[in-house]
């Protein structure tokens, strides 16, 4: 059987990271509130090496149960102090110098897939707000403490008139008890790295028989978004213009860095060449707004307007540590609309941006559908007039995605599914946690007949009809997989 080698996090990968985290965390943290131009070698195992500046904020490979209890064992040998929540245990600890100090238990966190779902990573307390307000949700969060945009470690929010909200109200920040958050909020100082974690550490035993499909584009790639399991590829690894698949890294970027409470106020410079005019000067919009044009009609007028918030330049050099961050090395970004043809990026690296939205940042493909957003501001400015260009976007099965205009052969279409298979389940009778593999760990195993549910991304580049070939591909996998005859399906 085929797999994605290196998908989630390589050895060599975690090996090199563990340096930079340790490092930064352990030293130069306590005596600047920036690190500045630091870089470390990552090891390629197609190009030799590559250079990436090391930057606090979203890691995936922090949900990598071995590379994060290296991390973790790390800060703990260098005497470190640091935050660690685990939002998968529901815990809080605060070490210092290398030592539990405190452990609190977290009573609310963002829901998985929602607009707030905390993404694992290594973050810092960048300010500490004895009372923050916020304006969207009219509510007062004590003894606060920012780490990451949205994101903050407060206790029990109450409105403007002292009540408290409901225990099934969640913002999806970090929450504690007020007495609890007091007592943190007392101890930390700006600057204190926050260590989070929100993988639940259990390894993924699905299998599939591996197959080819019948589609002719000059580079694709479909795989098991768990269990990294290729059904098919070709040229995986080729650099080509991405086109508007750039939008999907403007979304995550901006949702990761601008507090969806701002609000964007239009300037001529923003209005540009664009499918569907929607956006007029002088006009203010929400992140929200924006993102609705953006992901649904590809405007590059919402892209230049969400872009220009943090400043272009800086807002690209963001979109390019982000896709470092998650893996994506053939990856390049020089515009957030996709509108330059130096938007390159693989099959394989889109892969991995597939696979970081769909476990970390779900309602950013949701938005892409056709289903019904259930974020807590409402319709947005632009409910009911929209057209969805997406090609799935009204298939029940569809989980989100993006296409792409270039032209000619070079257009590409990323696509993720949830389906049902009947498949085998080969299920080891031990295993070590946290590392899905297409074999059984251990010589004691069983199989079991079943159907699940299984996610999975489609995509394809250099294609001169995007659309035929996507319902190709997806027709083929489900005559193939979901009547469960494999063994007749095409070759390659």
């Amino acid at each position: 059987m085929k797999e994605l080698l290196g998908r989630r996090i390589p050895v060599y990968a975690a090996a090199a990271l563990i340096g930079i985290v340790v490092f930064a965390a352990g030293v130069a943290i306590w005596k600047f509130d920036v690190v500045y131009d630091y870089h470390v070698s990552l090891p390629d195992p197609g190009n030799g090496s590559s250079t990436t500046p090391f930057v606090y904020g979203s890691w995936p490979a922090l949900d990598n149960v071995d590379f994060y209890h290296q991390v973790f064992s790390g800060l703990i040998a260098q005497k470190a102090t640091f935050i660690s929540a685990d939002l998968s245990t529901m815990q809080l600890q605060y070490y210092v110098n290398g030592s539990l100090a405190e452990q609190f238990a977290i009573l609310s966190k963002g829901r998985p897939g929602s607009w707030w779902e905390t993404p694992a990573g290594l973050y810092k307390v960048e300010s500490k707000i004895p009372s923050d307000f916020s304006g969207f949700a009219h509510v007062y969060s004590p003894w606060a403490l920012d780490f990451q945009g949205n994101f903050l470690i407060h206790g029990w929010p109450y409105y403007p008139n002292g009540t408290p909200v409901a225990s099934t109200y969640s913002g999806g920040c970090i929450r504690l008890s007020t007495d609890n958050a007091k007592t943190l909020y007392d101890m930390v100082a700006v600057g204190t790295p926050v260590l989070v974690s929100s993988a639940n550490f259990e390894a993924d035993t699905f299998t599939e028989q591996v197959q080819g499909p019948p589609v002719s584009a000059t580079s694709y790639l479909a795989a098991d978004l768990k269990s990294n399991f290729v059904f098919a590829e070709k040229n995986p690894n080729e650099q080509v213009p991405v086109a508007s698949l750039t939008k999907l890294m403007t979304a995550l970027v901006a949702v990761e860095y601008v507090n969806i409470e701002k609000t964007i106020t239009i300037t001529p410079d923003m209005i540009v060449k664009t499918s569907i005019p929607r956006l007029k000067v002088g006009e203010s919009y929400s992140l929200y707004d924006l993102l609705q044009p953006l992901l649904k009609e590809s405007s590059n007028e919402s892209a230049v307007a969400i872009s220009r918030f943090l400043g272009t330049s800086y807002f690209v050099s963001l979109m390019n540590k982000t896709a470092q961050s998650i893996g994506m090395a053939d990856t390049h970004f020089v515009d957030p609309s996709g509108s330059d043809w130096g938007n390159v990026s693989t099959a394989h690296d889109l892969y991995l941006l597939a696979q970081y939205l769909y476990d970390n940042r779900s309602f950013i493909l949701m938005m892409t559908t056709n289903k019904n957003d259930p974020n807590a501001y409402g319709p947005g400015a632009f409910a009911g007039k929209l057209q969805n260009f997406n090609v799935f976007a009204g298939n029940p099965d569809f989980v989100g995605g993006k296409v792409g205009i270039n032209g000619g052969a070079s257009d590409t279409i990323m696509s993720v599914f949830e389906e049902p298979f009947p498949i085998a389940m080969e299920i080891a009778a031990s295993s070590v946690p946290g590392l899905a593999s297409s074999t059984a760990s251990s010589t004691a195993s069983s199989t079991a007949s079943s159907t699940a549910v299984r996610p999975f991304a489609i995509i394809i580049l250099g294609s001169s009809n995007y659309t035929s070939d996507a319902e190709s591909f997806l027709n083929w996998i489900n005559a193939t997989y979901r009547q469960g005859a494999p063994e007749n399906a095409p070759a390659p």
